[in-house]
């Protein structure tokens, strides 16, 4: 069993202030480091000193440090998200500079203390990876197959009803999808053809 991660159930915001200058993390889930970037876009404030963000989604992750010392804003913010083992999450954290310099480990303390904080304090969803399964399912079984997914923590993504029943896309557990598969296969005495579409 691999470790648990996370991924965040919502926007979460945490502001701090140290000798002065006024720190506002944001969090919240994303897709893709497209969805980062444009939640950077819609949260950044202009005429605050500095953006700093990180982001991590599976094997991709960046981190800026929007004009700060190289190392001392966008590093810390991507150790918290990795810290706190979350995933397709990207932290914002603006600053307002309060006129008192903070130093180069005052700072690594200040933006990887902020976006720590605003992580721990927001409602988390453990994130589960999941494989996309395609079947079609008759009308016989469909009911007993929707009634299923809930206790499979599946999600039915796409679903085109036909004269027979419906053409079914259902977002899988990984460690659960070989199982579900076997499932699907005795219920119809192994007459439903059963895909995994590369998404």
């Amino acid at each position: 069993m691999e470790a648990m991660t996370w991924t965040l159930d919502g926007l979460a915001e945490h502001e701090s202030v140290i000798k002065g200058s006024t720190f506002l993390a944001r969090a919240a889930p994303v897709a893709d480091e497209a969805a980062a970037l444009a939640f950077f876009a819609e949260v950044a404030v202009p005429d605050a000193t500095h953006n700093c963000w990180a982001f991590r989604t599976g094997q991709r992750y960046r981190a800026s440090d929007d004009g700060e010392p190289s190392g001392t804003a966008g590093r810390p913010i991507l150790s918290a998200i990795e810290g706190q083992d979350f995933d397709n999450v990207m932290v914002v954290v603006t600053r307002w500079f309060g006129g008192v310099k903070l130093g180069a480990g005052g700072l690594v303390r200040a933006y990887g203390g902020a976006a720590a904080a605003c992580l721990r304090e927001a409602a988390k969803i453990e994130r589960i990876e999941t494989l996309p399964l395609r079947f079609h399912c008759p009308f016989s079984v469909y009911a007993q197959v929707e009634a299923k997914l809930p206790g499979w923590r599946a999600e039915k993504t796409l679903c085109d009803f036909d004269a027979q029943g419906a053409w079914l896309t259902v977002a899988v557990p990984v460690e659960e999808a070989d199982m579900i598969t076997e499932y699907l296969r005795d219920l119809t005495r192994g007459q439903m053809a059963i895909s995994r579409p590369d998404l």
